[in-house]
C-alpha cells in the first residue's frame, strides 16, 4: 500500500498543480493577473490545492470504496480584462487540458530512459511514468467532457454563438451534480440493483485507452 501511494503521490500533484497553474499563466498572457498576483503561476501544489476537494472528499470515497472524485482550487479570472473574452476563455480552458498532454508526452519520453529497470529507483521511477501518462490523459479527456464548469464546457460555451452560448452557459450551476452522478450512477446501479452500467466508462474510458495507446506507440521506444 505505501508503494502504491508513492506512486501516485507524484503524478497526481504534478498533473494538478501545473493543470491549474497553466490556466492561471494563460489568463495572465491574455491580459489578467488575477491570478498571477494570487501566487497560482506557480508549481507550489499548496497554491492549488483545496483541503476539501483535493484532500477530504477524495479520501472519504476512496475509504468507503465509492468511486474516487475530486478537484482542485478554481482558478479567478476575470474575463473582462481580455482584448476578447469570448474567445480569450477558451484558450485559459483548453491550457490546462493541453498541459496534461504535454505532461503525458514529457513522461511517455522520459520513460525511454527507465523502460528496462527491474528494480530499486529505476523502477520507481517507471512506475511513476507509467501512473503520470495515464493520468494526465485522464485528466484532459475528462476536463474536456462538454458540461460546465469543466474546461470542455467553458470551450464549448466560447465557440456557440451568442443567445445559444449564453443559454449553455445556464447550465454551469448544475454541472457539478451532473459530474458527481455521473460518477455515482454506476455504484448506485451495481449496488442497488447488481446493474453493471456507467455511461463515462463507455464513452470516457475509451478515448483514454486510445490516446495512452497511441502515445505508447509514438513515443515509448523501449518496452
Amino acid at each position: 500500500m505505501l508503494y502504491e501511494i508513492s506512486i501516485w503521490v507524484v503524478p497526481v500533484l504534478l498533473a494538478i498543480t501545473l493543470h491549474e497553474a497553466a490556466h492561471a499563466w494563460m489568463a495572465w498572457r491574455l491580459g489578467d493577473d488575477t491570478a498571477m498576483r494570487l501566487g497560482r503561476v506557480t508549481m507550489n501544489p499548496l497554491k492549488h490545492i483545496d483541503p476539501f476537494g483535493t484532500v477530504l472528499l477524495p479520501g472519504l470515497l476512496l475509504l468507503s470504496g465509492m468511486p474516487v472524485f475530486g478537484y482542485a482550487k478554481p482558478v479567478p479570472v476575470l474575463a473582462h480584462r481580455f482584448q476578447e473574452p469570448k474567445s480569450d476563455m477558451v484558450w485559459v480552458a483548453a491550457a490546462g487540458p493541453g498541459m496534461n498532454i504535454l505532461l503525458a508526452i514529457a513522461s511517455a519520453l522520459l520513460l525511454n530512459f527507465f523502460a528496462t529497470a527491474e528494480a530499486g529507483v529505476g523502477l520507481w521511477i517507471t512506475d511513476v511514468l507509467l501512473r503520470m501518462i495515464y493520468l494526465n490523459v485522464f485528466l484532459a479527456v475528462l476536463n474536456m467532457l462538454p458540461i460546465p464548469p469543466l474546461d470542455g464546457g467553458r470551450v464549448v460555451t466560447g465557440l456557440l454563438p451568442g443567445d445559444v452560448s449564453r443559454k449553455y452557459a445556464q447550465i454551469e450551476p448544475y454541472g457539478f451534480f451532473i459530474i458527481i452522478g455521473l460518477f455515482m450512477l454506476p455504484f448506485l446501479l451495481q449496488s442497488l440493483f447488481g446493474i453493471n452500467f456507467s455511461i463515462l466508462g463507455m464513452t470516457l474510458l475509451p478515448i483514454v485507452e486510445y490516446l495512452y495507446d497511441v502515445l505508447d506507440r509514438a513515443f515509448i521506444f523501449v518496452g
